[in-house]
């Protein structure tokens, strides 16, 4: 049996795509693109070509002409250094290789792939298979999300300051996507937590879920980044896991617009530039309640994609800065609300990512920290949507315990096969 490939759904699936490409290159094109972190990845790369320490680059260069990377800084002088380990230091050196032009295209078209392949993976999460006779309908969806996927915020954002989130959010869903019996599940994910921490809470999440030769392996995948960066970076390497992984403002100002994790959300809330203990103490309560109800989803629900996203969503709230541009796990998260059907939630969704509410509000500096109560929602959109969103999927577990009502809606994970799991 033959099954038509070319219908009047792909066409106008591809001609958004088109058509969505077509604008956002114009926009590149039309207003300057930065890539400002592009730069810094390439001073990183150099840094450790030359010897030198890559927590001593100057983000931020002296004066309104700045020479620095991000230019002359928001705040006016320089800070110095950057986020992420040692061994993501060591990964940046391919990018000196490049002139800084070639590296820039390199990066956009590079991160609108892996938009595509987020997608793809995302899809696999939430169980909608590409194979005949849903080819068609897989292939128009998948297109359909790329073209759209573009605008989110985070996704947008992503592409124009020329970062990594996008590649960080696909080897961790590539390796949690696999079935459990997959070789070397784990791997993948202790290679992202060495390059940003964040997906380190995912560890926990496999140990918690049972599966605990794939947390170790994670594990030791994490451990083995660690030790290489030691190895190649030895003083480096002392610098950041002695100083520089204490200091929440190593990323930027907390109380930035930017920021939207559970400390951001909490210094524009308090007034404060420093939320300290109060923060401290919300952090673990949200990554208990969190990290419960995902290993709740998977037990008993037997959903392994809300699991994975309610991890995920977790993470991106207990760290200290989550700029918005992390906050691309908005793609598998829309993929599961429409794999449900909830397609007012996930239009609500939708317009919370896309909508760039914190550029409404003064987005940085003092004005950022002294905004009154009816504007914090306009400036922390993605943590309030999180928290309400893992405060909804407590409640429903709790409910259906109690008996008053369904277990779970959510979509189950799939065997090798493409068989639904039964919950357990």
């Amino acid at each position: 049996m033959t099954y038509r490939t070319v219908t009047s759904r792909s066409l106008i699936a591809v001609g958004a795509l088109v058509l969505s490409l077509a604008v956002f290159a114009t926009v590149c094109v039309t207003r300057p693109v930065p890539l400002a972190d592009t730069r810094v990845y390439r001073a990183e790369g150099a840094a450790v070509l030359g010897g030198d320490d890559p927590y001593g680059i100057e983000l931020y260069g002296p004066g309104p002409g700045g020479s620095g990377p991000y230019g002359s800084g928001l705040d006016g002088t320089g800070l110095d250094g950057t986020a992420y380990p040692p061994f993501a230091a060591i990964l940046f050196v391919p990018t000196t290789w490049l002139s800084a032009g070639a590296l820039k295209v390199a990066f956009v078209l590079g991160n609108i792939a892996l938009l595509a392949l987020l997608v793809r993976l995302s899809l696999r999460l939430v169980g909608r298979s590409s194979t005949a006779p849903v080819a068609t309908r897989y292939a128009v969806a998948a297109t359909l999300a790329v073209a759209a996927g573009l605008w989110l915020e985070p996704v947008a954002r992503t592409i124009l300051l020329g970062e990594i989130t996008l590649a960080v959010a696909c080897l961790v869903l590539w390796d949690l996507a696999r079935p459990d019996h997959a070789l070397g599940k784990g791997f993948a994910l202790g290679i992202a937590a060495g390059i940003t921490l964040t997906p380190a809470l995912f560890i926990a999440y496999l140990l918690l879920t049972s599966r605990v030769r794939q947390g170790l392996t994670a594990l030791a995948a994490l451990t083995g980044t660690v030790l290489l960066g030691m190895l190649v970076l030895p003083y480096a390497s002392g610098e950041f896991w002695t100083n520089q992984i204490f200091r929440t403002d190593r990323a930027g100002a907390a109380w930035a617009a930017g920021n939207q994790s559970l400390h951001g959300l909490l210094a524009r809330l308090l007034h404060t530039p420093e939320p300290g203990a109060v923060w401290a103490v919300a952090a673990l309560l949200t990554a208990a309640a969190g990290l419960w109800t995902a290993r709740r989803a998977v037990l008993r629900a037997g959903s392994e994609s809300w699991g994975v996203l309610l991890t995920a969503l977790t993470a991106l709230l207990v760290t200290p800065v989550s700029w918005s541009h992390e906050w691309v796990w908005c793609v598998p998260l829309l993929a599961a609300l429409l794999a449900e059907r909830r397609l007012r939630t996930a239009a609500l969704a939708g317009a919370v990512w896309t909508a760039r509410s914190f550029w409404a509000v003064p987005y940085e500096g003092e004005p950022a920290l002294r905004l009154p109560w009816w504007q914090q929602p306009l400036i922390s959109p993605y943590a309030l949507c999180a928290l309400a969103l893992l405060a909804h999927t407590a409640w429903r577990h709790t409910r259906a315990r109690a008996g008053t009502g369904p277990l779970s809606t959510l979509p189950g994970p799939r065997s090798p096969r493409g068989r639904p799991l039964t919950p357990r």
